[in-house]
Parts: C-alpha cells; sequence; structure tokens
C-alpha cells in the first residue's frame, strides 16, 4: 500500500537564501547595533563582573551587557530558563523582525528550529549543584532539567512561534552553531522544511566554565589590558577570551522569499564538515582537517578557490589555531590565498564558543551585503608564521561575491559555510 509523504519532495536542491538576522553579543543587543560596533572595531571584552575573580589566573570575558530578558520572555517563564536559552529566545525573535516575518508565517510544519549550545545551562547546574549540597534534593527545582539541556533552547523556540517542522540541536563545542546551520541549509534543500531558525547560544562564563579553560592554560592572561587581549594572528597572542551571546538566522527557500519580497542578505551555496581524527582538544598539526572542510564547502558549491573573496576566519587567538588555519587556507587557495581578506571578528567578541559559527555566519552575510569586511583587532606585531591579510583595525569596502565561514571545535570537528552575494 503506497502512502503519501506529508513532506514536499524535490527532484534536485532548492536554493537557500538568508532573510534574517537576530545577534545577542556583547557588542550589543540587535544586529544593527553589534554590526555598528564591527564596523568600528570596538571590542566587547572587560574585567569579568559575574563573579568573584580574584583566585583565577584569567579575569577578563567578553560578558553581555544590559540584557533583560524580560524584555523577550514573560517573566513567570524566565526562572525556567537559563541564560543560553534566554539568549537563544532574544536572537530568534530580533531575527524573525528583521526578516520580516508575521509570526503567523512561521506556525506549522513547514518552518523548523535548529538552535544548539556548546556547553548548555552550566550556570543553573552550578547553582542546582550548590542548593542540593546545602539543602537537599526536595530544594531542587522541578524546572531545573528542562532549563539546562541544550535541546530545549530549539523547544522553547518553536513554542513560540508554533514551527512545528524540523526540530533539532547541535552540541559540537565551537562548530555548534555552523553545523546547526549548514544541517538546515540541507533540510530546506532537500525540501523537508521552507524556513529554518537556525544557529547558537552560550552563556559560559561562570567560575566553573572559567576555571575549566584556565585549567587548561587556554586562556589569555593579558588582564591589565583587557581590550587588547583577543588579538587572533598577531604574534603577541597568548590565548583566547571567552565570549557569551547568541546568533540565530532566518533561512528560507529562495522562491518563497521572493514571493514575499522578502531582503536577502545572502545566499548559502555550500557546507562542509570535516573531522580531525586528531586530539581531544588540539587541531591536527598540518592544518589538513581545516583544509578539508573549506574544500568540501567549495566543491559543494561547485565554485573554484579563485572565487572566494572573504573568509570569516575561526581565529582564536591562540597560538596553534592561527598558524594552523593560515597554513590551511595557504595550502587550499595556493597563490589567490594573499588576495583573500581574512578576519577574526572574536578580536571584538572574544569567543562566543557555541554561539561563533551563528553570530559570525550572520557577519559574513551582511559583509556581502554591505559588500564591507570588518576588521580584526589588535593587530600590531605581525607572526611570520601568520602572513595573509587579516584586515588590520580597520574595516575596509571591497567587490565580494563568496565568503566563507569557518568554525573548528574541540574534539576535531570542523565546520565551514559558503556564502554567495545575492544579486538583486
Amino acid at each position: 500500500m503506497n502512502i503519501p509523504s506529508p513532506l514536499k519532495k524535490s527532484v534536485s536542491p532548492r536554493r537557500v537564501v538568508i532573510t534574517g538576522i537576530g545577534m545577542v553579543t556583547p557588542l550589543g543587543i540587535g544586529t544593527q547595533e553589534s554590526w555598528a560596533a564591527f564596523l568600528e572595531g570596538k571590542s566587547g571584552v572587560s574585567l569579568i563582573t559575574k563573579f568573584d575573580t580574584s583566585q583565577f589566573s584569567s579575569k577578563i570575558a567578553a560578558e553581555i551587557k544590559d540584557f533583560d530578558p524580560l524584555d523577550f520572555i514573560e517573566k513567570k517563564e524566565v526562572r525556567k530558563m537559563d541564560s543560553f536559552i534566554q539568549y537563544a529566545i532574544a536572537a530568534s525573535q530580533l531575527a524573525v523582525e528583521d526578516s520580516g516575518l508575521k509570526s503567523s508565517e512561521l506556525e506549522g510544519d513547514r518552518t523548523g528550529v535548529y538552535v544548539g549550545s556548546g556547553i548548555g545551562g552550566i550556570g543553573i547546574i552550578e547553582d542546582t549543584h550548590k542548593t542540593l549540597l546545602e539543602k537537599g534534593p526536595g530544594r531542587v527545582s522541578p524546572f531545573f532539567l528542562i532549563s539546562v539541556i541544550i535541546n530545549e533552547a530549539s523547544g522553547q523556540i518553536a513554542i513560540r512561534f508554533k514551527a512545528q517542522g524540523p526540530n533539532s540541536a547541535t552540541a559540537t563545542a565551537c562548530t555548534t552553531s555552523t553545523h546547526a546551520i549548514g544541517d538546515s541549509f540541507r533540510i530546506i534543500a532537500r525540501g523537508e522544511a521552507d524556513t529554518m531558525l537556525a544557529g547558537g547560544s552560550e552563556a559560559p562564563l561562570t567560575p566553573l566554565g572559567v576555571s575549566g579553560f584556565c585549567a587548561m592554560r587556554a586562556l589569555s592572561l593579558r588582564n591589565h589590558e583587557p581590550e587588547k587581549a583577543s588579538r587572533p594572528f598577531d604574534a603577541e597572542r597568548d590565548g583566547f577570551v571567552m565570549g557569551e551571546g547568541a546568533g540565530v538566522l532566518v533561512l528560507e527557500e529562495l522562491e518563497k522569499a521572493l514571493k514575499r519580497g522578502a531582503r536577502i542578505y545572502a545566499e548559502v551555496v555550500g557546507y562542509g564538515m570535516s573531522g580531525d581524527a586528531y586530539h581531544v582538544s588540539a587541531p591536527s598539526l598540518d592544518g589538513d582537517g581545516a583544509f578539508r572542510v573549506m574544500q568540501r564547502a567549495l566543491e559543494d558549491a561547485g565554485i573554484s578557490p579563485e572565487e572566494v573573496n572573504y573568509i570569516n576566519a575561526h581565529g582564536t587567538s591562540t597560538p596553534y589555531n592561527d598558524k594552523i588555519e593560515t597554513l590551511a587556507i595557504r595550502r587550499l587557495f595556493g597563490d589567490h590565498s594573499g588576495k583573500i581578506g581574512v578576519n577574526s571578528t572574536k578580536s571584538m567578541t572574544g569567543h562566543l564558543l557555541g554561539a561563533a559559527g551563528g553570530v559570525e555566519a550572520g557577519i559574513t552575510a551582511l559583509a556581502l551585503k554591505h559588500q564591507i569586511m570588518p576588521p580584526t583587532i589588535n593587530y600590531e606585531n605581525p607572526d611570520p608564521e601568520c602572513d595573509l591579510d587579516y584586515v588590520p583595525n580597520k574595516a575596509r569596502k571591497t567587490e565580494m561575491n563568496y565568503a566563507l565561514s569557518n568554525s573548528f571545535g574541540f574534539g576535531g570537528t570542523n565546520g565551514a559555510l559558503l556564502l554567495k552575494r545575492h544579486e538583486e
């Protein structure tokens, strides 16, 4: 017996565009505020204010400032959510508003949500564990589990917009958002949804979160000048700076977006995934995983390396990562690598971990839309092993047609998105 499928199958892959961008970053609440700060080269890094850092080796981070969850969430619901869920809801609402879509247009099974987090609700986990030890299991909140598990961000967003399509969450460390966006691109391309809210969120600035990275000796110790601590590709980089926030994109099938007269930031044309299979936290020294993931994104789009104009690099400001990413770019793009603008906006936001790829894919789309590359700030001392054009310290207007957004994560997981300028 033949049972008809409720899904709209496509013979050939459908085209996918970005029509909405929502950002909650250390530089601002909202995409326009954040984008303006990126172009000005502002730093969102300062001394940590969320807890006492007197016993910590690294005392700096890129904290979210002036975020009020009540601007986005009803008061009775806030206590059921860790900050990473609150940031995700805010970014999704901002993305939907930016897209021009009405809430009624998102209802039903043709809209999906795919928002992840690298760490999830570590803040509430810490607080609840303290409650358990001091007051006993009877005082643990009944909302504890639903406030901390990673897929609750997607779940809460779906409930808000009555989106009944594909619903999932990634937890692939610092590649989380890029995988969520790339997988959503595939979902729309093969006809399983028409619209996806995709990205990631992170709220890791807790004593346990920061002390874990301190113990790994991964963080910058430039406590005396926080705003200069995140300095990707600079010879004096000494570690990354933790950040928090969220980035969510509205992805739509092209014809649907055109039919409703949507503003289109960029088209998603390629997606790559790879694994280093090398080390639990360090990238492979030859950069092979980074090389292959960029190569696969280009192959997916069917373009040559010479067509790429801009790369929003993973660029964490750690000694090994920046050198190895540079090596991989040199290997893939050859002589053309010197003609590509390669920036790291982590110089301004710090490293947003699982949210990084969502924010950076949004930045990449904005760069293509406005034909301007944000700078890599704090680039003062060239490193002989990092010899590309890192768009140092000042935004640059330039013509761009194709741009990559790279993300590499612990466990050797890699993702790359290739975006194309949309011709009106």
